[in-house]
């Protein structure tokens, strides 16, 4: 098995091309190594570097543990937030300027305070200004959710909380208005 192109050329101190000592491995594991694969201190720690590597490979390849269901979903919110990001939420400073935070990182504690009540995990959130209001630091906020399909109808109220607390003490911004949609059910 080759090894990536980007290490063609690669030299180690000794003169040797990590890609040499890559494609030996298994004559030196079998007892053919050379006078100089013997005794270079630099072939026998990239050696056994490769070694890890190639071990951790076949690991990583016989490993058949399947993803959560939401993965999926989940690695596609995090590409779109990354896209999405340039709006700007202003926060409060003792210091002069003006200080300010992406939405998204806005909408990441809100979805995480959200997903410490049992049965909720948030989905999309969206944070947007409140120009309804004449305080810069207040926001609208809404947080798409899927619950249990046992989920307690009151536990809304906790999710309303925690989210209004994570906003006002980890992040500095007031909720304008919080609105909760839950849109999908999910067994626990």
């Amino acid at each position: 098995m080759a090894m990536n192109h980007a290490t063609r050329d690669y030299l180690l101190p000794c003169g040797r091309d990590v890609e040499q000592v890559w494609e030996r491995l298994d004559e030196v594991g079998a007892g053919r190594a050379d006078t100089h694969e013997l005794d270079c201190p630099h072939c026998r720690a990239t050696r056994e570097s490769l070694l890890v590597l190639r071990g951790l490979t076949r690991e990583l390849a016989d490993d058949d543990t399947e993803p959560s269901p939401d993965l999926t979903g989940r690695i596609m919110s995090a590409i779109r937030a990354e896209v999405r990001r340039r709006d700007l939420v202003p926060l409060a400073s003792p210091e002069p300027g003006e200080v300010q935070v992406s939405d998204q990182a806005v909408a990441a504690v809100l979805r995480f305070a959200a997903d410490s009540v049992d049965g909720v995990r948030a989905r999309r959130c969206r944070v947007l200004p409140a120009p309804d209001i004449t305080d810069p630091l207040a926001v609208n906020v809404e947080l798409n959710l899927a619950i249990a399909h046992d989920f307690d109808g009151d536990s809304l109220d906790v999710v309303r909380e925690r989210v209004t607390a994570a906003a006002g003490a980890r992040v500095g911004v007031r909720l304008a208005r919080l609105d909760l949609v839950v849109e999908d059910l999910y067994d626990a």
